[in-house]
């Protein structure tokens, strides 16, 4: 039979849309292969899966009442499934893949009449509308939390922040003793994997991320939730099944079930990844079906087969009931306010809030940011990392500069290259204004303004010699700049030095000198948000005309 070798088809397919995120993950950063024009370009299309994500596309157009760049592709999602039902969740997502395949584990909860009843349809399985209803809601008034738990944004936010700085800071410590060894075999097999890892799957530099222990936990979590219930974040809370699940009523592709032949094995519950009930004597759920096709191969009579066209008694729309949906909705309508009010606007921000280069106005920001961390990721200088308090609880993992860990490169403008929804707007080079030479608008773009902690600086504080800021200020002309002063040490002796200064008409916020201040602890030089390009409210210089 031709839908015997469906399952088959679907692990080729899960296996196949897997590998290409991955690989489209791991080139979400920087590889040491400049143009000869030495600007900073991705060579692979790393937006592909957000523009292929219909609930980004929604939210997005609820919140901005536009679509930004291709998230019309997200029709190439919807409209299939019209026809075929949630197959995407089944046949393409890469977080259904790998939750599929952790719930195929073996696990003591879940054997024999165990793990039938846990496939069987359960009344929680209607959290997940609720949260699509919410999130929804929540995006109609500017919030875009429901970045928080879009699978896409999940999957990049915990492997490319987590993850894979995990791995490969494991890889270096398990390479780096081959490579020094005395023995020439494991010398050479050492630097030979290191050779083949750098130019695969290995970033060029180790990342660390703040709260990665904590993203990557919660990623562990969810996928070992699944040892208990297959594929429980699916079934409960992923906004995205959620939203196809309610496309698929229309879906003409249904279950059919010959009651005549059936004989009430429950085989096809072994195996069910949606909890959708393909047992006889009882409705199929059409929402909840995933098209695993695992029933099909699973039923020893041939009891169950997949049609178009069906005339039967089934269970098309989600079982979600008037009272969920409304509390869905008041969920979403509270929620913008609740998060709101702790989130400091105007002069109760928080001032080291540095947004990256090309980021909309902050209400705005909050409005497009879906928390997917591919800015993050794509950092060549680790600078931008996922806020915890710095915006409130709206701005919850959005991405904001952290000078001391890294500064923003100049020539760089991946960020708004990667972003798929337009917080980060798209800008080039020369619109960044940066780099010397490329012809740069008047009017750069500006992250903050540097000041100095004269405490704490040496020229200033322990008349000791040290102009490192000056030295890294990359723009031209330099931001900082130094005057000769006579200052007397603590012997009473009178010295000439250098002392730094900032000229703010000059300064960009790129942090590279609260980077390279070489006190350990807290900088004597640092950057805040004022003066920032992105908010009129927020200048510190006034025009003069």
């Amino acid at each position: 039979m031709v839908q015997s070798r469906l399952p088959l088809l679907r692990r080729i397919s899960q296996i196949f849309f897997l590998l290409v995120f991955l690989a489209l993950l791991v080139f979400t950063s920087l590889r040491p292969a400049a143009g000869a024009s030495g600007d900073i370009h991705l060579r692979a299309p790393v937006r592909l899966f957000f523009e292929w994500d219909p609930l980004v596309a929604v939210a997005n157009a609820l919140a901005t009442h536009a679509l930004y760049r291709g998230l019309l592709w997200s029709l190439i999602i919807l409209l299939p499934t019209l026809f075929l039902g949630r197959f995407f969740c089944g046949w393409v997502c890469p977080m259904g893949t790998l939750q599929h395949y952790v719930g195929g584990m073996y696990s003591e909860s879940k054997r024999g009449k165990q793990r039938i009843e846990s496939n069987r349809y359960k009344r929680w399985q209607t959290i997940k509308y609720v949260v699509l209803i919410a999130g929804l809601v929540a995006a109609f008034f500017g919030s875009m939390a429901i970045g928080w738990l879009d699978p896409f944004s999940l999957l990049v936010r915990s492997l490319g922040l987590a993850l894979l700085p995990a791995f490969n800071f494991a890889v270096h410590a398990v390479l780096l003793p081959m490579e020094q060894s005395n023995v020439g075999l494991i010398r050479t097999t050492g630097e030979t994997l290191h050779t083949v890892l750098q130019a695969t799957v290995l970033d060029f530099r180790q990342t660390h991320f703040a709260q990665g222990i904590v993203l990557g936990v919660l990623f562990v979590v969810i996928l070992a939730a699944s040892l208990r219930v297959t594929r429980l974040w699916c079934r409960s809370l992923c906004p995205l099944g959620a939203l196809l699940g309610a496309v698929s009523r229309w879906s003409v592709l249904g279950l059919h079930k010959d009651a005549e032949t059936c004989t009430r094995c429950n085989r096809c519950l072994l195996n069910c990844q949606g909890g959708d009930d393909p047992i006889g004597g009882v409705p199929w759920r059409k929402s909840e079906c995933l098209m695993c096709m695992n029933c099909v191969d699973s039923c020893p009579e041939h009891s169950l087969t997949f049609r178009f066209f069906r005339n039967e008694k089934e269970v098309a729309t989600p079982d979600i009931g008037r009272r969920r949906a409304v509390t869905g909705m008041a969920a979403g309508v509270v929620a913008v306010p609740l998060m709101r009010a702790n989130t400091g606007m105007g002069k109760s921000r928080n001032d080291r809030l540095l947004r990256p280069p090309g980021s909309l106005d902050e209400e705005e920001f909050l409005s497009r940011c879906i928390r997917c961390g591919e800015c993050m990721k794509v950092c060549p200088n680790n600078s931008l990392h996922p806020t915890l308090e710095q915006a409130g609880l709206q701005g919850l993992w959005t991405p904001t500069l952290v000078p001391r860990i890294g500064y923003c490169e100049p020539s760089c403008v991946l960020c708004s290259e990667v972003c798929p929804t337009g917080a980060i707007w798209q800008i080039t080079p020369k619109e960044k204004g940066w780099v010397v030479g490329v012809g740069a608008q008047s009017q750069p773009v500006r992250l903050g303004t540097a000041f100095y902690d004269r405490g704490r600086c040496l020229p200033w504080a322990e008349a000791t010699e040290c102009i490192v800021c000056e030295e890294w200020c990359p723009v031209s002309p330099k931001a900082i700049y130094v005057e000769e002063a006579q200052v007397v040490d603590a012997t009473g002796a009178t010295r000439t030095l250098k002392q730094p200064r900032v000229d703010p008409s000059r300064c960009v916020g790129c942090g590279a000198c609260e980077f390279a201040c070489p006190l350990q602890d807290r900088p004597a030089v640092y950057v805040t948000s004022i003066g920032e390009s992105r908010s009129p409210s927020a200048q510190i210089l006034l025009n003069r005309k």
